[in-house]
């Protein structure tokens, strides 16, 4: 029997999983590493515990399986950045990662020097320290000796996936894909190529960052060493848009959400991009099509979703799980009028605010700890309607279904609301770690485990929640917190 691993490297942690032909789960592991916060609004990762997390959490996947893969796939939280060594693999500093905001301030430099325009034509983004450029940037002026060796071609930059890929063929292959090319503020989707315009922008060398792959292509072979086989690495793609073909949304007006340490709704709309870049803070990026080559999807970020429940728990401690929610939310009637804009790291789509910052609106001496927690989950819901409605006026087809994934789609009561808020069916797979499977739906195409993408779609069941209610007034209280942040983080 085939089997293929596939790597979802995620932002608090990684997980491996190996998948048999049939779509069944035959072994999983998971590891959680440890987030570094040395000043406010900082956040980075240590990249050599990545490393060593992802290959624990693998083994764990594999000896679960009793299999030897026959491909590996990977799938990778995006934009955080990594600067290594490429002759050693030496990380050079910590991961600056894709919530980190010590940029924001440059950011607002270029955009008012150059305008949104020049950067979303280019690149279909907008100037935010969400991208990894201005975190390349910041490392070239502030890590001693960094610049100077990028430019000998000592010191390179990836991300995350780049980053195991070159330690997993222990550095023999130093390559990215279009998807995660795409989120760098350096690569050009018009052109498929990093823009030396951009790069020169930016001080950053051609020769520092890793050539440019399809999704669906061998890249490179792990190294027996590290894992105990040897096998191609045959897929590769942002955790965004692997979680796109997982749920097999390839055609135009095709949309999912991810709920993940943030929530990431994305609508495939075809091969090339609009002449006009959307606006409405919509960003256009690479995906993939059926066979993992380039396409073209519209997609809003929110940068905090399931790690607002983190929070309640790790910071707060009123909750001890995050499964205790779904019957929190269903114990109260409502929140008592208690919003929650968790915009730790700031606001991302559509409002694209990087001061902004957590705000909890609408506290009464009533209030209890179920109504912060149902606030908590609305607010996911909320995000991804903004998100939703920005993307539709920009969209020639309108969302009609929305296919949802990661660990909050476990939770009944949030997916019923979320369906409520849209007015549209919320469709949910049998396997919610839509990301890892579509890295191995990727990565098992171009190594003959799948003939054909519609053999690797035939094995998924839905669940589907269609809208009962339309909680206008809820929505438009959210829409007042939300101008409540904005206010904070503009009035300074």
């Amino acid at each position: 029997m085939k089997t293929v691993l596939a790597i979802d490297q995620g932002t608090t942690g990684s997980t491996s999983m190996v998948f048999a032909q049939d779509g069944t789960v035959l072994g999983r592991g998971y590891r959680e590493f440890t987030q570094h916060f040395p000043e406010p609004g900082w956040v980075e990762h240590d990249a050599e515990e990545i490393w060593q997390r992802t290959l624990e959490a693998t083994r764990d996947a594999l000896g679960q399986s009793g299999t030897t893969p026959t491909a590996v796939g990977i799938a990778n939280q995006r934009e955080t950045i990594v600067a290594w060594d490429r002759h050693t693999g030496e990380p050079l500093h910590r991961a600056l990662v894709w919530q980190d905001r010590r940029t924001s301030q440059r950011c607002r430099e270029l955009r008012g020097a150059l305008g949104e325009e020049y950067i979303a034509r280019r690149t279909g983004l907008v100037w935010d320290p969400y991208f990894s450029a201005t975190k390349i940037e910041w490392l070239l002026q502030n890590v001693p000796d960094l610049a100077a060796r990028a430019a000998g071609g000592d010191a390179v930059f990836g991300t995350i996936d780049a980053w195991l890929v070159y330690r997993l063929t222990s550095g023999a292959a130093f390559v990215t894909d279009h998807t995660n090319a795409s989120r760098t503020l350096v690569y050009n989707i018009d052109e498929r190529a990093w823009d030396s315009d951009l790069l020169d922008l930016f001080g950053i060398p051609a020769i520092a960052l890793p050539d440019v792959h399809a999704s669906s292509e061998v890249v490179g072979v792990v190294d027996g060493s590290h894992l105990g086989f040897e096998a191609p690495i045959a897929g590769m793609a942002g955790d965004q848009q692997a979680a796109l073909y997982g749920q097999g949304c390839w055609m135009p007006g095709q949309a999912k959400c991810t709920y993940g340490t943030g929530a990431f709704l994305l609508m495939h709309v075809g091969e090339r991009p609009a002449a006009g870049r959307p606006s409405g803070g919509v960003l256009t990026t690479i995906a993939c099509n059926s066979v993992g080559a380039p396409a073209i999807a519209l997609e809003g970020s929110i940068f905090i979703a399931g790690a607002a429940v983190q929070w309640l728990r790790d910071g707060l401690r009123i909750i001890e799980s995050p499964e205790e929610t779904e019957a929190m939310a269903r114990s109260v009637e409502d929140t008592g009028g208690v919003y929650f804009v968790p915009a730790f790291v700031g606001l991302g789509a559509p409002y694209w605010e990087p001061e902004a910052r957590g705000t909890v609106v609408g506290l009464t001496r009533g209030t209890t700890r179920e109504h912060l927690v149902r606030a908590s989950l609305e607010a996911m819901a909320f995000g991804t309607r903004d998100v939703a409605t920005a993307m539709s006026g920009v969209a020639e087809t309108p969302l009609v279904s929305m296919k949802v994934d990661g660990g909050a789609a476990a939770n009944d009561w949030l997916m019923q609301f979320q369906a409520d808020l849209l007015g549209v069916p919320v469709a949910r797979p049998d396997v919610i770690e839509t990301t890892a499977l579509g890295a191995a739906g990727l990565a098992g195409l171009a190594a003959g485990v799948w003939a054909s993408p519609e053999e690797f779609a035939a094995s998924r069941n839905y669940q589907d929640f269609h809208p009962e209610n339309q909680p206008e007034g809820a929505y438009a209280g959210w829409q007042r917190a939300v101008r409540a942040a904005l206010r904070w983080a503009q009035d300074r």
